[in-house]
């Protein structure tokens, strides 16, 4: 069997196996366009309160920025909007195949060009990754890079991946991420970021789309790319706006009142179960993958040692009730997450409720036998825009089972995303709120990006043992040995490090008018424009 198909085995063993809802609405079908290839239809306008911390790919790893990022920028290899099982295909890239265990060779479509007229070559590749890597922007994604050494230009249209260890098992999917889009190296800068307005009026995009106006986290004018060729295929419609919100009311209003088409983060679950009785609103289902959790700074979190920081994790973990949560704030819209991989993927597990019960006694060991005294103070932060309004309502039900337990005093503070952003890479919070959105459908990218040496939380911590699991499980190509160690890994953290708490994972909802035909949430966790309708 070939290395390719190693890979591609893996995945399709990985995602049919996940326990997810259905899709919402039908795969893309037929061709909305007139008899030109111009795109037809109509121009759509899409709500959110999510914010953008910047359109550059390498200073930025948050669902806000990756979402204007799918539409305008291509990669190597993405996923097909409604395919069943989601795995990675084509798309700037006419075909890539492991030429070695550690060596990935990319073949280009011919033809490719940016909107700008610029030819995008097997040297924009190496570009976009290597500066990736010389950045690495505490905000960017530089993390999922870990297994890269090089990359090499063969010719204009052939590029080598060098891996540091193989075979890779989610190198195809990395391509796919964050981390993956291709940038013109004749605008952006190799050792720098790029900014936004720089990059908008250089028209340095080559997705399905290209920005037409840019009014940063206010509103965005999208207008299709007529020489795209990629994984989405011909845009359907003439266009989308896309309008931010401040918070959840004024956007569950607009789609109500019809001031826009599509409502995609984040509406409160109040609101969705609101609107599902609503005969001119669709609600559109899809699965899951998303998750909250809480990170703890190992510098600046209480504890005069590392055995008192510990005990403070641990007991903390034995206190707070997902399962409450869960159902008085978010109406099991959320469900408990008891360790860091998501249920239904290959190799998750209870790892966290296994080792920490809820059991007031037993934290109250912890922190007794660390010799701390109690109420320890804790400071936490949370964010009330990004991960949706009803944060606020989470973090002060945290806050109440803390204090209630008679152990923490808790200072309960929010910071709204673009400092938030900022200051959590900075040391500013020793304990904080996060929310993950997945890169792409495997249990890797609820490991690697969190607890390998360089990792994305920058929370100072790190552990050999850790990073040589994390290796074994990219690089073991048998699905059941390869579950294994990612249980192990997830065991060990649990019992050994908590370096971050799981709380909750959740599904993925949009809203939409009734007219609105081929919203498809799929198991990339993508959102993507292309294939919106509305119908005549």
């Amino acid at each position: 069997m070939s290395r390719s198909r190693q890979l591609g085995g893996l995945a399709v063993a990985a995602l049919m196996t996940v326990a997810l809802a259905a899709c919402g609405g039908p795969s893309p079908s037929g061709d909305d366009t007139d008899q030109s290839g111009t795109p037809g239809g109509d121009v759509l306008v899409v709500g959110t309160t999510d914010r953008v911390t910047a359109l550059d790919p390498a200073g930025s790893y948050d669902n806000g920025s990756y979402h204007v990022e799918t539409q305008v920028y291509q990669f190597l290899y993405a996923f097909k909007p409604g395919a069943d099982p989601v795995v990675p295909e084509p798309d700037a890239a006419e075909d890539c195949q492991y030429t070695d265990d550690t060596v990935l060779t990319c073949i280009l479509k011919s033809g490719l060009k940016f909107a700008n007229g610029h030819d995008l070559t097997a040297s924009d590749v190496k570009f976009s990754f290597d500066r990736q890597v010389a950045i690495d922007d505490p905000n960017g994604p530089a993390s999922l890079l870990s297994n890269l050494d090089s990359v090499e230009v063969v010719n204009d249209s052939t590029v080598r991946f060098h891996l540091i260890a193989g075979p890779d098992q989610t190198f195809l999917q990395i391509l796919a991420t964050p981390v993956g889009p291709i940038v013109d190296e004749e605008v952006f800068t190799a050792d720098a970021l790029l900014p936004d307005d720089d990059i908008v009026s250089a028209n340095a995009f080559s997705g399905p789309y290209q920005i037409d106006s840019w009014k940063v986290n206010d509103i965005v004018s999208f207008k299709p790319y007529a020489d795209y060729n990629g994984v989405q295929g011909q845009v359907r419609n003439a266009g989308v706006t896309l309008t931010y919100y401040a918070d959840s009311t004024n956007l569950k209003l607009a789609v109500e009142n019809g001031e826009i088409d599509v409502a995609y983060r984040s509406l409160t679950p109040t609101d969705i179960e609101s609107l599902r009785s609503n005969s001119a609103i669709k609600v559109w289902d899809g699965p899951g993958g998303e998750i909250r959790y809480m990170v703890f700074n190992f510098n600046t979190m209480p504890g005069d040692s590392e055995a008192q920081k510990l005990a403070v994790r641990q007991a903390m973990a034995s206190v707070i009730d997902r399962q409450a949560v869960a159902t008085e704030v978010y109406k099991n819209l959320y469900t408990p997450l008891c360790s860091w991989v998501p249920d239904g993927l290959p190799g998750a597990n209870q790892a966290v409720c296994e080792a920490y019960p809820l059991d007031l006694e037993k934290a109250a060991a912890y922190l007794l036998e660390a010799g701390l005294t109690t109420p320890v103070t804790l400071n936490l932060q949370y964010n009330p825009d990004h991960y949706g309004s009803s944060s606020d309502a989470e973090y002060a039900r945290y806050k109440a089972q803390l204090e209630e337990s008679g152990l923490f005093t808790v200072n309960l503070q929010s910071t709204e995303w673009v400092t938030y952003s900022k200051d959590r890479v900075a040391d500013v919070y020793p304990v904080y709120q996060l929310g993950w959105f997945p890169d792409y459908p495997d249990a890797d990218n609820y490991l690697a990006p969190f607890f390998v040496e360089g990792n994305f939380l920058n929370n100072h911590f790190s552990a050999p043992e850790i990073d040589q699991l994390v290796a074994q499980e990219q690089t073991t190509a048998d699905p059941d040995e390869r579950a294994q160690v990612i249980e192990q890994i997830q065991t060990l953290m649990a019992q050994k490090y908590l370096s971050s708490l799981p709380l909750l994972q959740g599904q993925q909802v949009a809203v939409s008018g009734a007219d609105v035909q081929d919203v498809v949430l799929d198991a990339s966790f993508q959102f993507r424009y292309a294939t919106l309708t509305k119908a005549a």
